[in-house]
């Protein structure tokens, strides 16, 4: 984790990020297409129409703070959503070019000007850009955020079906040992493999949380706090947080809070609430401060707001459990 951390804070930060994802996702590719003729049983695919026709009900057995995790992954914990327009803007994207990018403090020239963005004027020539756009947004997202996401889910889920279910295996990490150890048995390198891409697909996850968090801060804390700072530029503030994470993630392992699953569950949680509270900003940002042109309206904005009611919802409920937890 400190090694991809380290790597963030060079210029060649993106193409380190992306050559790691692009092999883990290859691998995963691999891996999925054997399973499909080695590993996932007739059993899991005639559970799965079971499956389809259960949902939006909750097993009793999980936690509310489970759930809510597990909707913050599935929908990308929401802090990623929020820094992919840095992306396109350090990539020098569209008007991503016209926006001081954010580079290393240590081998890169530093940009003190706050990336406080750029708005076109809403003419018919740059709006038909804009809608044309808007088309390649939306099928970009249909595809990577919807359609693999729930091919893969559902992959995986009949997977752990096919190897654990009904096994008497306990509720807790472990699990990934006994389901590795099963596909070593019928294929003798797949569960080898299986644990492989886990470990790469937590170093790529511990690396790209890094980078987007502290890009997030640093944006926030420039633009709102600090835009007229010289020393304290976006970069250096980048640098700062990125280091700070590192340095609280040995202390929380050192004092010994190495428990996989909790973690797991408290940082999604904390996703589904993010998602929870920039749902209200995006519907109030659409309505109050974007050209109108270019607002969301109809049934786009309903699914905002219904955004946020549903994760207000699990939100609450979480944080009442947990209350009672620490209260009980």
């Amino acid at each position: 984790m400190i090694i991809g951390v380290a790597l963030t804070l060079s210029p060649v930060v993106y193409r380190t990020v992306e050559a790691t994802q692009f092999v883990k996702v290859a691998a995963v590719l691999v891996f999925l297409v054997v399973a499909l003729f080695v590993a996932i049983t007739g059993e899991a695919y005639k559970g799965l129409g079971e499956a389809v026709t259960s949902i939006g009900t909750i097993p009793s057995q999980l936690g509310t703070a489970l759930v809510l995790g597990a909707l913050a992954f599935a929908g990308a914990g929401g802090g990623q959503n929020l820094v992919q327009s840095n992306w396109i803007r350090d990539k020098n994207m569209g008007m991503g070019a016209r926006i001081p990018r954010l580079v290393s403090p240590v081998t890169g020239e530093d940009q003190a000007a706050p990336a406080t963005g750029y708005t076109f004027e809403p003419t018919e020539e740059n709006l038909s850009r804009w809608r044309r756009w808007w088309k390649v947004a939306n099928i970009e997202q249909l595809i990577s955020f919807v359609a693999i996401t729930i091919f893969t889910i559902f992959l995986m889920s009949m997977l752990a079906y096919s190897t654990v279910f009904g096994t008497g295996n306990t509720n807790d990490i472990t699990f990934l040992q006994a389901e590795g150890e099963v596909l070593n048995q019928r294929l003798s390198w797949f569960g080898t493999f299986f644990w492989a891409i886990g470990a790469l697909s937590l170093f790529a996850a511990a690396m790209g949380i890094c980078d987007y968090v502290g890009r997030m801060v640093a944006d926030i804390v420039k633009t709102v706090y600090l835009p007229e700072s010289s020393r304290w530029t976006e970069s250096r503030v980048y640098s700062l947080v990125v280091w700070f994470i590192v340095v609280f993630g040995i202390a929380m392992l050192t004092i010994g809070f190495d428990q996989p699953i909790t973690l797991l569950v408290i940082s999604a949680s904390v996703g589904g609430i993010m998602m929870f509270l920039y749902s209200a900003l995006l519907a109030v940002l659409n309505r109050k401060m974007l050209p109108q042109p270019i607002r969301i309206r109809g049934y786009r904005m309903v699914a905002v707001l219904l955004t946020f009611a549903f994760f207000g919802f699990f939100s609450v409920l979480t944080l009442i459990e947990q209350v009672g937890k620490l209260t009980g």
